[in-house]
């Protein structure tokens, strides 16, 4: 393991891995396990969708730590039966996942016990299965690497941010995501820039306003299907996206306003 992740402790108290490359660190404020809860399992509606009658794919696009996943796997492995839960993690670094598995900090990051086992086994082999759940590790670049993975019912969006990685906020990212997503899909992420926004519904999506992540802001959730959103953006957001000074990604075509403004969520 390289020396590029260090343990620190955020403002709330919690345990969470500064990333020196980029200068970020992984779940700033409340801490992994708490934002992996209330940003992505929440909102998602995880558990009731871990209860219906057919398999689940949830693609977690920026491994990190591992704290989305193992979150989502924790719901997965506590019901007694029911369908397969796939996740597949998306990541180019294992070194923060390594360092969060080492002994000492393994139970802050809600890796100890059987959590623990699988994503040793992630890290080793590459994948770990349960009779409830396959977890599978896909190594590479994004967007690019997304080919590799199956179509998705649910993701978890949680790279670095804009600033640290504008690729993979992009119209082209998220156009290469909404390929991979089956109808009736969900994606969550704590990013509500406008760009951000902007950005999923250019690539097709319907966007809404996720959880609040403090200091006045919320997360972002965007769906396939309209009438998954709780709270879609409204001509309320159109009128502020048109007085932005960062209304969109550096990608978006000329004509990004008109386009967005035509899109079927402001009809």
């Amino acid at each position: 393991m390289s020396d590029d992740c260090e343990v620190v402790t955020t403002t709330g108290g919690a345990r969470a891995i500064l990333d020196r490359r980029v200068g970020e660190v992984m779940h700033p404020v409340v801490g992994p396990a708490v934002e992996a809860t209330r940003l992505y399992c929440e909102p998602a509606r995880l558990a009731a969708r871990l209860r219906g009658q057919a398999p689940l794919v949830l693609l977690d696009v920026g491994l990190g730590a591992g704290s989305n996943a193992i979150a989502a796997w924790r719901l997965s492995e506590a019901r007694d039966r029911g369908e397969r839960l796939t996740i597949v993690s998306y990541e180019r670094s294992l070194d923060a996942l390594t360092l969060a598995l080492r002994p000492e900090h393994a139970a802050s990051f809600d890796l100890d016990g059987p959590a623990g086992v699988a994503a040793h086994a992630l890290l080793g082999a590459g994948h770990h299965d349960t009779a409830l759940t396959s977890w599978r590790l896909v190594v590479g670049e994004l967007p690019a690497s997304l080919a590799e993975g199956p179509a998705a019912d649910v993701v978890f969006w949680d790279p670095f941010s804009p600033r640290a990685n504008p690729e993979l906020w992009s119209v082209a990212a998220f156009t290469a995501l909404r390929r991979r997503c089956r109808p009736g899909a969900t994606v969550h992420t704590y990013s509500g820039a406008t760009a951000v926004r902007s950005a999923l519904l250019l690539a097709g999506f319907f966007v809404g306003v996720g959880e609040p992540t403090g200091d006045h802001k919320a997360a972002t959730c965007a769906s396939v299907d309209a009438t998954d959103l709780e709270r879609p953006l409204d001509p309320r957001w159109l009128a502020r996206l048109a007085r932005s000074t960062a209304a969109f990604p550096a990608d978006a075509p000329a004509d990004a306003y008109a386009r967005v403004a035509s899109h079927p969520q402001f009809a």
